[in-house]
């Protein structure tokens, strides 16, 4: 069985491993399977397949797309550069790093914190709670760390050439720190939802917990501008005890006080914090383990009040929106689906609280400096374009299951035209994902700015919807619910760029007809038979063209 570097590092270790106690030979062991199951994967990072005619050339997709994060540490570079006061660079470095990392942790990773799958196996052999979950957490590090320094490698460099050793030292020591606290903090969180809650409330707590955080990183991110203040062109850092709670600036914190000599209290305090709270909430978790595997197991609980899905509702709506049998059988399916099936949900339900906060956020920062009123009378509420942000990334995630194996069923279905299948699987996705978003943000909108904007949120539903089609359009062609989840989805990930450009122009066309009398109207009506175009044509697709898995 194929050995890998990452694990002989690891063997540097075992004594602390083994000191916390855990099995480290059957640790091992575990993260070998997993890493070699990892590469015989079909990833989605990559959409080709991980496996070579050679055993032992297998290849891990997620490590072959991780270029894309290099191209996003560029980003990050003139903040590293850009002076010496630490405090501010730094913060923003990790805040950005942080705000990356969580997203790609909640949205890729959970399912694997959360699994339970392999219990079924490894518990009929001599493992322990203790070793099973370290070998979880050390699995998901792994990934974490490359992708970390994947998106740092490039600053780390500039960082080593513009400020020298010990700053590129101290740089990677906090990285580790900050990749140890952002498991662990989300592993503990999951333990407190696991103990409070059971059954089918258990699962639909972690989803919505899922949301809560993504709004949670975003409002957080923001919070990282808040603390400085800019006067005279100086960036001007005022100490204030709200600030020992924003993770980033302790890890800013450090530079200031070895780097700059300065040896004031919240400084001091504040790089305390970096290292004591990661190792604090490592022992806590350690210490906690049992209780967490032990919980765990309430995710195969289906016990508990379930909730009844209004099937007279769904049909009506169905019926409504659905022209044929066919495409009505499909919508019911795929809604179904993208109710129930945990793992659709634990990675797709986290873009969903990006797109619900984004607005909001760019409409916060206009308030700071306009007031409210002002804010009113402007046309600020077309930051709501936000909202379609989700869009891509949701409709790519349509094709992937964690029960894909069940994907025989459309060979035996009497299908008379595929086109059904694709209909009814999007407008299930806008009924039971886009609309209840959109709704919630159209009626806060409409409480801020009045309905004098009503006009314009039908011409951006139209705009959503002629934009779902285009993404659908453009993406690769697979049945729903068809293909395995791989490690990452960064695939298509340069197909998200031109769509984004994409939304942005059908923004700032809006905005253009928005300057003139009836210009929304006019576009209204434009985009309404755009819309009915497209949805009439995007669909005439080819079996050639569709991923069919054998």
């Amino acid at each position: 069985m194929r050995d890998f570097k990452v694990l002989k590092f690891l063997d540097n270790f075992r004594g602390f491993f083994e000191k916390l106690g855990v099995d480290y030979h059957i640790m091992r062991k575990i993260l070998q399977v997993k890493l070699i199951m990892d590469g015989r994967r079909v990833p989605t990072a990559v959409g080709g397949s991980a496996k070579n005619k050679n055993e032992d050339k297998y290849e891990n997709g997620f490590f072959k797309s991780l270029w894309i994060y290099g191209l996003i540490g560029i980003i990050i570079v003139p903040f590293v550069v850009m002076g010496k006061n630490f405090i501010f660079q730094m913060s923003f470095v990790f805040g950005m790093l942080m705000f990356m990392i969580m997203t790609s942790l909640i949205s890729d990773f959970s399912s694997v914190l959360l699994d339970i799958r392999d219990k079924n196996i490894l518990f009929s052999k001599p493992v322990d709670n203790k070793t099973l979950s370290t070998a979880k957490v050390i699995h998901i590090l792994i990934y974490m760390f490359f992708m970390t320094i994947s998106i740092s490698g490039i600053p780390l460099v500039a960082a080593l050439i513009r400020h020298g050793v010990l700053f590129f030292i101290i740089f990677i020591f906090e990285i580790v720190f900050m990749d140890l606290f952002i498991v662990v903090l989300t592993a503990l969180l999951y333990l407190v939802i696991l103990k409070f809650f059971d059954g089918e409330k258990l699962k639909d707590m972690i989803n919505y917990v899922q949301i809560v955080l993504s709004i949670a990183i975003s409002i957080g991110y923001q919070l990282i501008g808040r603390v400085f203040e800019i006067s005279n062109i100086k960036v001007i850092f005022t100490p204030k005890w709200w600030q020992y709670f924003v993770a980033p600036i302790w890890f800013g914190a450090p530079f200031e006080v070895i780097l700059q000599g300065n040896k004031s209290i919240p400084f001091i305090l504040l790089s305390i914090l970096t290292v004591v709270v990661p190792i604090v909430s490592i022992f806590a978790y350690i210490k906690l383990i049992p209780s967490f595997e032990k919980n765990l197991q309430k995710l195969n609980n289906n016990s508990g009040k379930s909730e009844k899905r209004n099937k007279v509702i769904s049909d009506v709506i169905s019926k409504f929106i659905c022209f044929n049998k066919e495409e009505r059988t499909f919508f019911r399916f795929a809604s179904n689906m993208m109710k129930n099936e945990r793992e659709f949900k634990l990675k797709v339900y986290p873009s969903l609280g990006f797109s619900l906060i984004f607005p909001f956020i760019f409409i916060f920062n206009v308030l700071k400096d306009d007031g409210l009123s002002k804010l009113a009378s402007s046309k600020v509420y077309l930051y709501i374009y936000f909202c379609a942000l989700m869009l891509p990334t949701v409709i790519m995630m349509m094709k992937y299951s964690g029960r894909y194996k069940g994907a025989w069923i459309y060979k035996t279905m009497p299908i008379k035209n595929i086109a059904n299948i694709f209909k009814g699987t999007l407008k299930a996705f806008i009924v039971n994902l886009l609309m209840p978003i959109y709704i919630i943000e159209c009626a806060i909108f409409i409480y801020i700015f009045g309905m004098r904007i009503f006009p314009d949120l039908i011409v951006i539903f139209f705009n959503m919807m002629l934009f779902t089609v285009i993404c659908f359009r453009v993406m690769k062609k697979s049945l729903p619910f068809s293909e395995s989840f791989g490690v990452s989805k960064q695939g298509e990930g340069l197909i998200m760029i031109p769509l984004m450009i994409l939304i942005g122009a059908l923004a700032g066309v809006h905005y253009f007809c928005t300057t003139f009398n009836y210009g929304v109207y006019i576009y209204m009506i434009v985009a309404f038979v755009m819309v009915i175009a497209a949805w009439k044509k995007a669909f005439n697709i080819s079996l050639d063209t569709i991923n069919l898995n054998e």
